[in-house]
């Protein structure tokens, strides 16, 4: 685990440090739970993004002449 040390202004500091009591957190945990979660967006964003061009991937494969025809598609549906 690394140390971090960051500069806020005093009343930033004051804000910060009244609602990570309200939540029943230190200071330090409420900063490192924020920086995790950025990371976890990331990846987040990554695995979205994987699967956007899996999708997209897919779609040009489609190909309008590998529809069935009109007497096809209705003589599916009656059996």
């Amino acid at each position: 685990m690394k140390n971090i040390t960051v500069s806020v202004s005093d009343d930033t500091y004051r804000t910060a440090r009244i609602r990570a009591a309200e939540l029943g957190k230190s200071l330090s945990a409420l900063v490192a739970e924020y920086l995790n979660s950025l990371s976890e967006r990331e990846a987040e964003f990554s695995r979205l993004e994987a699967k956007q061009q899996a999708v997209q991937n897919e779609i040009r494969r489609f190909s309008a002449r590998d529809r069935l025809s009109r007497d096809d598609v209705h003589d599916r549906a009656v059996h």
